[in-house]
């Protein structure tokens, strides 16, 4: 094994080696920016989506009275100021108008004319039953009333009745509020000059077309993250029967896993992304709504998962984080250097108890594998959850109509992170090939062992 291990070193530097090196060292720098530009765009995106969510929460829109008091005042506001007396509405107006008038007249009469015992009173009777006619006072009683509704509806009346509603609407609207008002128009003004728009409808048309570009863009770097593994391999494949190459394979090989697993724990996994797209309702003929109403976003990394985990106040919250650190990240990380030792290093180090277990026994506590089965059944099974409690928000009928959307899915850093553990798997199989081809190697007769590194 020490023979042909000092082969592939003193062959290393052959021409062959050096352009295999080149081209893998342009893979690897290819892979390593788009891998930074993966991470510096998903940041952003996370970003970005936090603010949206953020200027359109549930409790800043649906749950606010502020928003609630705005929105009826309005409404309410329009329908004073718009109001015009229609010509049905002045005659039922004025029926009732006329029959009040008759009802007034007749008890009146009734008054005066009910016995009198003071002298006062019956000189009273006596002069109004003298000189009023109460059926010519009947007579009149349409007269009167077309010139009450007339005056009701002169445009100076309806300005005065108007400035009195409006303002009693005003007052109760002044009485009316929660503590959301002023936190959403900081949160509005903050925004607003961080994306340097002017209003609500710049503000969304500009986070839209951002969020729809950067999505395409962190695909597309990675699919040229996995493109460049992908040639890493066809390399590997091509130059499969040149021994005195292996070793520089392989550990170009681990330089891209490594990069593959850097990306896969720091870039977005998950998104949960569960909102009321719209709220509408009819109040006094005009419509009411509500959108974009963010009932719950996050978005994270598993860096981040384990970093949310060990920052709560909770031991058990804690002991996961740390299993999730150990496990998931250190590692493979140790997995990975180890088996660049035991490549690399002469035969002394390569048989070391250590370096052998690192290399070979480590891989039933690394549970990488475990977690991207773990964060695929999470999905599915929020996304489930989600599925089914949105839908019983969605109403639709003559009063209310609600539309939910539910926008939880698997980031690239997800599918990264399952190209790390399928990579990671391959170079654990061709290392096990490799030192078993070199312990075969080892065990020939010497005689052997020299016509076959000859061959």
């Amino acid at each position: 094994m020490a023979t042909q291990k000092n082969n592939r070193t003193a062959k290393k530097f052959s021409l062959p080696g050096i352009i295999l090196i080149i081209g893998l060292s342009i893979l690897l720098c290819g892979e390593a920016y788009f891998g930074y530009q993966l991470h510096r765009d998903s940041r952003e995106q996370e970003q970005i989506k936090e603010d949206y969510s953020m200027s359109n929460n549930i409790t800043f829109g649906l749950f606010s009275v502020d928003q609630w008091r705005d929105k009826i005042t309005d409404v309410v506001n329009r329908q004073v100021k718009g109001y015009r007396m229609t010509a049905e509405q002045k005659k039922a107006l004025r029926a009732e108008v006329e029959e009040q008038l008759h009802g007034l007249i007749t008890k009146a009469v009734a008054e005066i004319n009910k016995p009198q015992k003071s002298i006062g009173g019956k000189l009273k009777k006596f002069a109004f039953n003298s000189f009023v006619d109460a059926d010519d006072i009947q007579a009149q009683v349409p007269s009167f009333a077309k010139t009450i509704i007339d005056k009701v509806n002169s445009p100076a009346s309806h300005k005065r009745l108007k400035s009195i509603a409006t303002s009693k609407i005003d007052q109760l609207a002044d009485q009316t509020y929660d503590s959301t008002g002023v936190a959403k128009t900081a949160v509005t003004k903050h925004l607003y000059k961080k994306y340097n728009v002017k209003n609500t409808a710049e503000f969304d048309k500009q986070i839209n077309s951002r969020l729809a570009a950067i999505r395409t863009v962190t695909y597309n770097y990675a699919y040229a993250m996995l493109g460049c593994v992908v040639l890493a391999l066809g390399l590997w494949w091509l130059m499969r029967k040149h021994v005195e190459l292996q070793a520089t394979l392989f550990v170009m090989s681990l330089l891209f896993a490594f990069v593959l697993l850097t990306v896969g724990v720091t870039v977005s996994i998950i998104e949960v992304d569960a909102r009321i797209q719209t709220l509408n309702f009819m109040l006094l003929g005009e419509k009411v709504a509500f959108e974009n109403q963010v009932l719950f976003f996050q978005s994270k990394s598993i860096l981040d998962i384990v970093r949310v985990l060990i920052q709560q106040p909770k031991p058990d919250a804690i002991v996961v984080g740390v299993l999730m650190l150990l496990f998931i990240i250190i590692l493979p990380i140790l997995r990975l250097i180890a088996k660049g030792i035991h490549v690399l290093s002469g035969d002394t180090m390569s048989k070391n108890k250590v370096v052998r277990y690192l290399t070979f026994e480590l891989g039933k506590w690394d549970m990488a594998d475990v977690m991207v089965v773990g964060i695929l059944m999470t999905y599915i099974g929020l996304n489930g959850i989600l599925q089914s409690q949105l839908s019983n928000l969605n109403i639709k009928n003559s009063f209310l109509t609600t539309t939910t959307v539910n926008d939880t899915s698997l980031q690239p850093g997800y599918f990264i992170f399952v190209v790390y553990v399928v990579f990671e798997t391959v170079l654990s199989f061709i290392l096990r090939k490799i030192t078993t081809d070199d312990a075969q190697i080892e065990d020939l007769p010497s005689a052997v062992q020299g016509d076959k590194e000859v061959g």
